[in-house]
């Protein structure tokens, strides 16, 4: 693997420990096309091999999703594309998409969803209507990863419940006991370690061994933080941010994930079999500002997702 470019900071200063280097190993980073593109050279801060996904936001062109693929996948990064199903208009574009993808970038992956759109722009409703149509069984993708949400999700389950969330997890655990797809629930991000472990410690408790990838938010200012927490549903462990904001000590200061990682890292180290198998970083405070922070903490030689 390629040595990174860019300047570390000075080892003393890092927050980190062998529990935490081994816990980020093989970790993922998401991107959009409109971030990338302020990347001259992801090899500048990315090790080969990162699975990195590109957002799919409604009304981003397909060809800009593609073209960011392609590039990707040509400077060495296994690339796995959101597919948002309210906002595929139906088959048909379903597989014009994949056929792009593969075309063009070699894209054998990717992570469905429902997307963040309330009314659906045509047939599809969720992820699991995007599984049944097989046709990503049949285009040859060997990795299939859904969401997962650690602290409920109120567009699925309005009266704050689980019910809807839990049977669609039920859903598409039978769905990777019955396909040959290798899958994985990507997160939504969350601010406290433990009721991360409480979240998936129950789910195997409840027979769903779909292994997870936590979503864990990379660090940016605390104000930026509690915007996109607050957009994107965040549950409970938003008041991990909001004691931090009323402390003006520590108000100007970046948000860093140091404390919720040590915590999983630890547990992790203590339990081998806990279900959270990597980290996937959304980068809220700059994609280079993040993969960096994660390089000085130990992940700078993550495992090519190819062998993950």
């Amino acid at each position: 693997m390629a040595l990174l470019n860019f300047k570390r900071k000075p080892v003393d200063l890092v927050e980190t420990s062998p529990e935490l280097e081994r816990f980020l190993q093989g970790y993922s980073i998401e991107v959009m096309p409109r971030t990338a593109e302020k990347i001259e050279n992801f090899q500048d801060i990315l090790p080969k091999g990162t699975r990195v996904y590109i957002a799919h936001i409604e009304g981003t062109p397909i060809e800009d999703m593609v073209k960011t693929a392609a590039r990707l996948a040509s400077e060495g990064y296994a690339v796995m594309p959101h597919f948002p199903a309210r906002i595929i208009k139906d088959k048909a574009t379903l597989e014009n998409w994949i056929d792009m993808y593969q075309a063009e970038a070699g894209v054998n992956q990717a992570l469905l969803l429902a997307g963040g759109v309330t009314t659906p722009h045509g047939d599809f409703d969720s992820s699991m209507q995007l599984l049944e149509t097989g046709l990503f069984g049949a285009k040859g993708f060997t990795r299939l990863h859904v969401a997962g949400h650690p602290e409920g999700n109120k567009d699925i389950d309005p009266d704050g419940s689980r019910k809807n969330v839990d049977a669609a997890l039920s859903w598409k655990q039978h769905f990777s006991e019955r396909t040959d797809a290798k899958m994985a629930l990507a997160t939504q991000f969350a601010f406290e370690a433990g009721p991360i472990i409480d979240w998936a410690n129950g789910l195997k408790a409840s027979g769903i061994d779909i292994p997870v990838h936590i979503g864990i938010a990379g660090p940016a200012k605390l104000q930026t933080l509690i915007k996109f927490a607050i957009a994107c549903g965040v549950g409970p462990s938003l008041k991990v941010l909001q004691k931090r904001a009323m402390d003006v000590t520590k108000l100007l200061l970046p948000y860093e994930p140091v404390e919720v990682l040590n915590a999983l890292a630890e547990h992790k180290a203590q339990n081998p079999d806990f279900n959270i198998d990597q980290v996937h970083f959304f980068p809220l405070g700059g994609i280079k500002t993040n993969a960096t922070w994660v390089t000085d903490h130990g992940g700078r030689a993550g495992v090519p997702a190819s062998q993950s």
